[in-house]
């Protein structure tokens, strides 16, 4: 693989415009802000996204783009930048980060972005680094929540109005609960908040508590996020057709736009074709799978983003594996430099596999090339 400082995305629009997007690569979140930002929504709903790596000889049959989305999405979506932040459950799912206080308009502009990016990745059926809590699904598709949808964003919360639901409050003299709540604001005293008029001298009796739950769910969905959320859907919106995406469900779109992090080896052994003189049992081949049998799931991850351009695996699974033309397996090829680290063709899923003497040197190599490069070779 060849390191290189900038990356250029060229948008081709079926129209009679075209442009063409510089974006380097020290700059990569900024100058995909402005970008982006920069296409009218004619443009973002026809363009056909290209990227050519500058200071490299190749075309983008759809590998450099999915590491343009891969990149992006890795960095926009990090709780590091401010803009998301990690659910209450884990460090794994994340969520707009509550704002409390007027916004700037440059902050939301950068949800409007990150909208018009969710829109591009599904359009163009492009995975992306990053899981969100199953509300912000829902968001998406304008869909009501539930309580169950907060086990997800904050499960303590969740399990507390589970009790509510499921016992018999009585009177509400014993809870103590009251249509109002508190709210802690980070810098800031803390605000009582009424769910309803009057609220704070409303207790919460088991004739009224479906109202109480169905007023507190949505005030911890929308607590501090309501601004940010529907700029985020306004460019969702801008480039995604509202009839296309209301076939999903929640769970289906996280699939489509995230795919699975848990890779099944026998799914993707299952769906692999082999070129150049290898095949199945072949003992490169047999070596080869006995080394992914030993990685650990992110190893696995990292192999298959080196050749694909995405850690991601499809909600299909390895069948969905898409090219330069369409579905495209995953591909080992015969190479013949021995002496050369495996080399990855990201357009087409494939992996140029050197013959190696013995399992020992091919997981030698083979760990290398994925854990001590961070970009991609391009046929």
């Amino acid at each position: 693989t060849e390191r290189c400082a900038t990356v250029t995305t060229e948008f081709l629009f079926s129209s009679s415009r075209s442009g063409r997007l510089h974006v380097r690569r020290n700059y990569l979140l900024d100058d995909a802000f402005r970008s982006v930002m920069a296409l009218s929504k004619r443009e973002l709903q026809r363009g056909r996204l290209c990227i050519q790596w500058d200071e490299e000889d190749g075309l983008d049959y759809g590998g450099p783009s999915r590491e343009f989305f891969y990149l992006v999405s890795r960095s926009l979506f990090n709780p590091y930048h401010g803009l998301y932040e990690y659910s209450a459950n884990d460090i794994y799912t994340v969520q707009i980060t509550p704002e409390y206080g007027q916004l700037p308009r440059s902050s939301l502009e950068w949800y409007r972005f990150s909208g018009r990016f969710l829109g591009l990745a599904l359009a163009h059926q492009f995975l992306l680094d990053v899981f969100f809590t199953r509300p912000f699904y829902k968001a998406l598709l304008q869909l009501p929540v539930a309580l169950s949808d907060l086990e997800s964003l904050d499960n303590e919360f969740h399990q507390s109005l589970l009790w509510i639901r499921d016992n018999d409050v009585g009177n509400g003299s014993e809870l103590g609960l009251t249509f109002s709540v508190t709210e802690e604001r980070p810098g800031q005293p803390k605000v009582e908040l009424e769910l309803r008029p009057n609220g704070r001298n409303i207790a919460v009796t088991e004739r009224n508590k479906r109202d109480y739950l169905e007023r507190i769910i949505k005030w911890r969905l929308e607590r501090g996020v309501l601004p940010q959320t529907e700029e985020l859907l306004r460019g969702f919106y801008e480039v995604i057709d509202s009839r296309l995406v209301s076939v999903f469900d929640a769970s289906e779109l996280e699939f489509v736009i995230s795919g699975t992090v848990e890779i099944d080896l026998r799914d993707w052994r299952d769906n692999t074709e082999y070129r150049g003189g290898y095949h199945a049992s072949h003992p490169v081949i047999l070596w080869f799978w006995k080394a992914l049998f030993t990685f650990t799931n992110a190893q696995r991850l990292r192999l298959l983003q080196f050749v694909t351009g995405t850690s991601s695996v499809p909600h299909d699974g390895f069948a969905g594996l898409r090219g330069a033309t369409g579905m495209r397996r995953f591909c080992v090829e015969k190479w013949d430099k021995v002496d050369a680290l495996p080399r990855a063709h990201t357009c087409f899923n494939r992996l140029d596999l050197p013959p190696y003497p013995s399992l020992g040197i091919l997981y030698e190599k083979l760990l290398m090339a994925v854990e001590e490069t961070d970009t991609f070779g391009i046929e």
